[in-house]
């Protein structure tokens, strides 16, 4: 029995450009708390567009299929991470504006 092998490269193309929309969100947020003045909030926003830039990169070559066919032993876990430190820099968004 096969599966259709035609839908998962889209499935994965759509999955990478989620991500991104995810990521641009909250850089797009900590750049607007930037503009406040405080030092603290341009250092994360700095931070977070470092990590989206890497991500562009990273989401542009996959959503294209412009990438390697097998993923880059670093690929997954930088991603990962990534995605856990736009995790918590939106905590911090939103512990910010709470006060």
């Amino acid at each position: 029995m096969t599966g259709d092998s035609g839908l998962q490269p889209e499935r994965t193309r759509l999955a990478w450009r989620r991500t991104l929309l995810a990521f641009t969100a909250v850089a797009v947020l900590l750049v607007r708390l930037a503009l406040t003045g405080d030092l603290a909030g341009a250092l994360l926003a700095g931070v977070a567009v470092l990590g989206w830039l890497g991500t562009l990169a990273l989401t542009w070559r996959r959503a294209t299929g412009a990438g390697p066919r097998r993923a880059q032993r670093w690929s997954f876990p930088l991603t990962a991470l990534a995605a856990a430190g736009f995790a918590l820099l939106g905590v911090l968004l939103v512990v910010r504006g709470l006060r």
